[in-house]
């Protein structure tokens, strides 16, 4: 079965709130897909429905054909769904390597053996160092995670991504309170991975120079209904995205 991801009348009510209302769309491999809409159109409650974080009211997630609409969040891990918050996921107290390493091992299927540890796997250890290495974390390698600063983390939790070895990544604002100087590292990360044309990914993101950057497709989000879907350039130029969803006066260009 050819890998996409695909939500089906995807809805989920809050009380009388609709806060996700029967999206509907189809993601595939070698495609950047940006996921932008004003603050409470719904895109993270979009994300949370997919990786299994919220349970939908109404309609179904398929991954590879698959219905995996009933299972938990890390079920949905184990059938390759990555995903990244906007808070870092880390264990705070384990060096950088050590957080990779875990990710690596449950990636591996190992399980822990008293009589071999895992200091002894060095297969373990160096899968581990070779994701750091190309996230250029191999010289913190020691440092406890609770030590990096804010951008380190965000490159370390996407290296937690990668050594699980997703079929999806999903990223919910990659760049949130990241300074000038650390941004760009991190969208480079982003666009090293969009040259594995085998992987989805989905990106939830405010800034649009970042959306302009990276995405290959645009699908935004308004009162929790999917409102535009498509090129960046042609999603971005419709006076009704430019002035409803992207807060742009008409006549005006993007910021």
């Amino acid at each position: 079965m050819t890998l996409t991801l695909e939500t089906r009348d995807l809805t989920i009510r809050f009380g009388g709130h609709v806060a996700v209302n029967k999206v509907s769309c189809t993601f595939r491999p070698g495609e950047l897909t940006a996921i932008v809409g004003p603050n409470g159109a719904g895109k993270t409650t979009y994300f949370n429905l997919i990786s299994g974080q919220l349970r939908p009211s109404a309609g179904d997630v398929l991954l590879a054909g698959e219905n995996i609409t009933g299972l938990t969040a890390p079920l949905r891990t184990r059938k390759g769904l990555g995903r990244a918050f906007q808070l870092t996921n880390l264990f705070p107290n384990l060096s950088v390597e050590e957080n990779v390493r875990l990710a690596v091992q449950a990636a591996s299927g190992v399980h822990y053996e008293m009589l071999r540890p895992w200091m002894k796997r060095r297969d373990l250890i160096e899968r581990a160092d070779a994701i750091l290495d190309s996230i250029a974390l191999g010289n913190r390698r020691a440092v406890a995670a609770a030590a990096l600063s804010h951008g380190d983390q965000r490159k370390l939790e996407v290296a937690l991504m990668m050594a699980l070895e997703p079929k999806v990544f999903m990223f919910d604002e990659p760049t949130a309170g990241m300074s000038v100087d650390e941004v760009p590292v991190v969208l480079d990360l982003i666009g090293r991975l969009k040259q594995d044309q085998s992987k989805i990914i989905l990106l939830v993101e405010h800034k649009m120079d970042v959306v302009r950057s990276l995405a290959d497709r645009i699908i935004v989000l308004h009162n929790g209904q999917l409102v535009a879907d498509g090129k960046p350039a042609e999603v971005i130029a419709s006076p009704i995205v430019q002035e409803a969803y992207l807060g742009i006066a008409p006549g005006k260009t993007a910021a």
